[in-house]
């Protein structure tokens, strides 16, 4: 497995998005054994960069992602994010943001022991809180990282602005946000601001929350559990409409003998040598198959033919409802 370097942080040219792999971001076809299978096979195939949150279930996940790999600890990085409020009953879901220095400490706490260690590898601030001074936020993490709570700081889907202030007072590492091939956005600002500033660059949907992979139709039903069918971008109509984009795509598949979504994270890999990609998955296969992108050789036409391909598609559909979209790039 070829590695990268987010900040100083070094992890797998590709991680893994366990987010899917417990309730409440959809249907779980699957075990609780089977994702602890899951979560061993990509230590053997290399994968060292694992991805949580405390918002996702609330909690169930970082528990499962603990459990996994607590045997295997010293072999890997697990990230997790706080920054959501949830209220006093254990399973409450998340009633908005909160990243007032000491709720941070309280979940943070919290994570550490469902996650079963005592250094969290790195700790993002999940969304930011317009309530609270990005300066307090850093140095609130700044502290744990003196206690020895946490090793690394990153941000999600965080404004150029936020970026640079909260990096004055601690070192970002890495910072969280969408990028694919059909979400372009970080190359306007956010990657010349990374480059500059030496930070990492982690992609969540990196397969557009599975479309770019052509399993997707204009007609597929989702689970009503599952967030993207409140997403704009995959209505019936947008799917529809974006289809010339996913057609690129399997073109260049068919030419380098790989599949869509090989393609689609061969060129992000492409983008830059300190970007990591954390495509997500419940089953071993597609597993493999993502894996299988790191051997995917994209030559500098690929890539620019790609470019040239992919931009004069106009995508259709908002990625977020407005009460969700307004929580980025703040």
């Amino acid at each position: 497995m070829q590695k990268r370097i987010l900040g100083n942080l070094e992890v797998s040219a590709l991680g893994l998005g366990c987010m899917r792999m417990s309730a409440g971001h959809g249907e779980v076809a699957a075990t609780r054994e089977e994702m602890i299978s899951l979560l061993h096979d990509a230590v053997e195939r290399g994968v060292t960069f694992f991805d949580t949150a405390q918002v996702y279930g609330p909690f169930v996940n970082e528990e499962l992602v603990g459990e996994a790999l607590a045997p295997l600890r010293d072999q890997v990085v697990i990230a997790t994010k706080f920054g959501f409020y949830f209220g006093p009953q254990a399973d409450s879901k998340p009633q908005g943001l909160c990243s007032r220095p000491a709720y941070i400490r309280q979940t943070v706490e919290a994570s550490l022991k469902r996650l079963r260690v005592d250094t969290i590898d790195l700790l993002y601030q999940h969304r930011v809180d317009p309530d609270v001074p990005i300066e307090d936020v850093a140095g609130a993490v700044r502290d744990l990282i003196a206690e020895g709570k946490v090793k690394h700081f990153g941000l999600s889907e965080a404004g150029p602005e936020t970026i640079r202030r909260a990096h004055a007072v601690q070192p970002v590492t890495a910072l969280q946000s969408e990028y694919s091939l059909w979400w372009k956005r970080p190359e306007e600002e956010i990657l010349p601001l990374l480059e500059e500033l030496g930070i990492g660059l982690v992609p969540y949907s990196p397969l557009g929350k599975g479309y770019l992979t052509g399993t997707i139709a204009a007609d597929t039903k989702f689970d009503p559990a599952d967030n993207r069918g409140t997403f704009p971008r995959f209505s019936p109509e947008a799917l529809k409409a974006n289809r010339g984009l996913v057609d690129v795509i399997e073109s260049f598949a068919v030419r380098k003998q790989a599949t869509p979504a090989q393609i689609a994270l061969s060129w992000l890999l492409a983008q830059r040598p300190w970007i990591v990609p954390i495509p997500g998955t419940t089953k071993l296969a597609r597993l493999d198959e993502n894996l299988g992108s790191i051997g995917v050789a994209l030559s500098g036409e690929d890539i620019r033919e790609l470019n040239e391909a992919t931009a004069a598609i106009t995508i259709h559909g908002a990625r977020y409802p407005e009460e969700i979209e307004k929580m980025t790039y703040r």
